[in-house]
């Protein structure tokens, strides 16, 4: 067959006339790079007045074979001019001119390698031409060398395939649609591929469209149940099917999903179950196991109860689409200990069941109800009473609590709260008050009370509420705003308005008078509970000191009546025309105090009162002690003057000169207060007489140290002290030493004192601090 291709490049038309034979068993195009005729090249002129004899560029048809051996360069066209010009050169220039594609001087086209059309299908160049003295003969033309396919691809399946299909799925429902890729040219046999099922008993219900690849069912008995999978073998094949055709195979796995087409069954036609009677309410009791074919998510079970006790019981749907037995109602073990009743189980199916026929629709349940001690069960769920307020009530009402197991054993009743103002009987649950209570403190008292089984210790609790009911015992009070008369009101005129109000929860009516004769005010009362201040008798002044007030007496209209009196205070004002007061005189406000404000301010001052007492009486006695340590003229120095300690020798930090204090009191010595030994020889011939003792505390100095030293040796539990005395100097050569326990410490301990006794008595009792035993004849005691 003939064609003819006309190409339009840069004021160019080239016509020409290529030979195409197609060879129709084999689908392959052949090219027969015959010329057919001239290819003309006209050159567009711009001066439409100039022209020139036209020229032609004349080449065989440019078409290569996709895949054809180049191991030599072999040629696929040829470059020529029409016109009778020395064409010297031929040049090519674009999509892989001079690489794969080369040109001579006589202007032929060869290829130099092997092409792929699935890599390009065309390319794309320019030739141009030149004379001996290389110059441009004519333009450049653009021309194309098509890469025509042959079928060197196979087809391929670019992934794996699943399908599903719902079992029991009309004929022709679509399960999956396959595709394949061939990278030939579709546009011919090469890339056009067909579908089919390779024969197999999984592919017998199923079928594949050959052109779109979709696989659907060929029937609608397909069973989940039964065969719950299939796998298939998918063919591609091109060249549109035919035998000489590529092909290529795929495995597609078909799943048959679950529908709900099978009855649930009672695995047994009999259960039994038992129940403690204190089991929740709402709380499975036991299950009625099923047996079904289809999967969880399509079991669909309703469950009935046949012959009553559905008020007491229920069937509910468990997570694995089994029966749970529910309590719908508490249970009691002395009222009734079994129940019996029928359940039957349905589905709703859209197909006929497969097991229609052997299904297992009801079952019997029996229910053994087991005893339980239980816990004390009161009459009422809430206790609700009344008691009257200012008063003690020894029956305000009664707990009821009872045992309802069948032993019915004793139960004691409590208060939970330890400050409840109400108690209880512990035996009969009587309720009474302990103190008096107060509506206006707290309307409603709200406790628990607990009632305890005795011995088992089972306990119950139940709320109670009191409430307190009011009595007639608040007094009223006034609340008025402020008060003022002005210096012009006439007589008659209205200066306020009086009201009260009453703590007391009953209505109360009030009513309003004079507690005392006023010669200025009046009160009117309304009988409303209001009344009204007017002027009695004027004239007002500002000038004038005195005050205004009225004592206003309230009644409240309960049983008992109760009545107040309150101190009003009245400002006297200057007012204007519109009775707005411009200017006022302080006044006094009303003076009524409330009881629980006196005890508050009584209770105050009282406190401070002893808090002032306390504090004068301390430092009163801290004075009184002070000077019972300083009133003696006696002058004590510790002597510490060593600067290091002796053996063994304590040190007298904790020294305390007040020990040596015997200063004179009332005029008498200070003794020891449980011995009173005879004086000694020397204290009954040198102490001075009674009389004289007061000159020696407070004058005479020796008078004083011999005082001193009788108290000394009579004296049996005295201690030495290194303290100042008053001794005369013996010299250095006298064989007693220093009396001094600061360096006798750090001596022997195994002195001799013994001449002490031949001193006299005057060092008698220094001896028997030393350690010498003295004569016997030396004790007067």
């Amino acid at each position: 067959m003939m064609a003819w291709l006309q190409l339009r490049t840069m004021g160019l038309v080239a016509m020409m006339a290529l030979s195409v034979s197609l060879a129709e068993d084999s689908g392959l195009p052949v090219v027969e790079a015959e010329q057919q005729g001239p290819v003309e090249i006209v050159k567009k002129e711009s001066h439409p007045v100039l022209f020139r004899q036209k020229r032609h560029w004349i080449w065989n048809s440019l078409y290569v074979v996709e895949e054809q051996p180049a191991d030599i360069a072999y040629k696929i066209g040829q470059l020529k001019s029409s016109q009778r010009v020395e064409v010297k050169t031929f040049k090519i220039e674009g999509e892989g001119a001079n690489i794969i594609f080369t040109v001579d001087h006589k202007g032929d086209l060869f290829v130099t390698r092997t092409l792929d059309r699935e890599e390009k299908n065309a390319y794309h160049l320019t030739a141009t031409m030149y004379d001996g003295n290389n110059k441009l003969i004519e333009d450049a033309g653009d021309f194309v060398v098509q890469v025509t396919d042959i079928n060197d691809n196979i087809p391929v399946f670019p992934r794996t395939y699943n399908g599903s299909i719902m079992e029991r799925s009309t004929i022709g429902t679509k399960v999956v649609e396959v595709r394949a890729t061939d990278a030939d040219d579709p546009t011919t046999a090469n890339g056009e591929l067909r579908y089919s099922l390779a024969p197999s008993v999984d592919s017998s219900g199923f079928e594949i469209d050959s052109i779109t690849g979709v696989i659907s069912c060929k029937t609608n008995t397909l069973d989940r149940e039964t065969k719950s999978q299939y796998v298939v073998v998918v063919k591609a094949q091109d060249m549109r099917g035919m035998a000489t055709g590529s092909t290529a195979t795929t495995s597609v796995t078909i799943t048959i999903t679950d529908t709900n087409d099978n009855i649930a069954s009672f695995t047994r036609k009999t259960y039994e179950l038992h129940v403690p009677e204190d089991h929740k309410l709402n709380e499975k009791i036991g299950t009625l196991e099923l047996e079904d074919r289809d999967q969880i998510q399509n079991k669909e079970p309703i469950f009935k109860i046949l012959n009553g006790n559905s008020n007491v019981f229920n069937i509910e749907l468990s997570p694995n689409k089994d029966g749970n037995v529910m309590l719908k109602q508490a249970l009691d073990y002395e009222t009734k200990n079994s129940y019996t009743f029928t359940v039957q189980v349905k589905e709703n199916l859209r197909f006929t069941a497969d097991n229609e026929k052997t299904a297992v629709t009801t079952a019997e349940v029996n229910i053994k109800v087991l005893d339980v001690d239980e816990a004390p069960v009161f009459s009422q769920p809430i206790y609700t009473f009344n008691a009257t307020e200012e008063r003690i009530v020894t029956n305000i009402g009664k707990v009821i609590a009872r045992d309802p197991d069948r032993a019915s054993k004793s139960i004691r009743y409590s208060i939970l709260d330890k400050d409840c103002p109400i108690g209880i009987n512990p035996l009969t649950g009587q309720l009474f008050t302990l103190r008096m209570l107060d509506r206006e403190l707290e309307a409603t008292h709200m406790f628990q009370v607990k009632a305890q089984e005795e011995p088992s210790g089972l306990e119950s609790f139940v709320k109670v509420n009191i409430i307190v009911q009011d009595i007639n015992d608040n007094k009223p009070e006034l609340t008025v705003d402020e008060i003022f008369v002005c210096e012009n009101d006439l007589t008659n005129t209205v200066i306020g308005t009086l009201r009260a109000t009453d703590k007391d929860d009953q209505p109360a009516s009030f009513s309003f008078s004079l507690a005392s004769e006023s010669s200025n005010f009046s009160i009117k009362d309304y009988g409303n509970s209001t009344a009204d201040i007017m002027v009695k008798q004027g004239p007002f002044s500002l000038d004038d000191p005195k005050d205004y007030s009225m004592d206003v007496r309230i009644s409240d209209g309960g049983r008992p009546i109760q009545t107040s009196i309150t101190k009003l205070a009245i400002k006297s004002c200057r007012c204007d025309a519109r009775r707005i007061p411009t200017q006022c005189k302080a006044g006094a406000r009303r003076m009524g105090v409330s009881v629980h404000a006196l005890i508050a301010i009584l209770l105050c001052i009282l406190t401070i009162l002893v808090i002032v007492i306390l504090f004068v009486m301390r430092k009163r006695y801290q004075k009184d002690s002070l000077a019972s340590m300083k009133n003696s003229g006696e002058i004590h120095e510790q002597l510490v003057t060593y600067d290091e300690e002796g053996g063994g020798e304590m040190d007298t930090n904790g020294y305390d000169v007040s020990i040596l204090t015997s200063a004179c009191h009332d005029g008498s010595l200070l003794r020891h207060p449980d011995h009173h030994p005879h004086p000694s020889l020397y204290a009954m011939v040198q102490k001075p007489p009674h009389h004289a003792q007061p000159t020696a505390c407070k004058g005479d100095m020796a008078v004083m140290i011999e005082v001193k030293k009788d108290e000394a040796d009579h004296d049996r539990d005295g201690f030495p002290y290194d303290t100042l005395h008053i001794y005369g100097y013996e010299g250095p050569e006298s064989l007693a030493g220093s009396l001094s326990s600061l360096q006798s410490s750090s001596t022997g301990s195994n002195l001799d004192y013994d001449f002490l006794n031949d001193w006299g008595p005057r060092f008698r009792t220094l001896a028997e601090l030393y350690g010498v035993d003295a004569p016997d004849y030396y004790h007067q005691y």
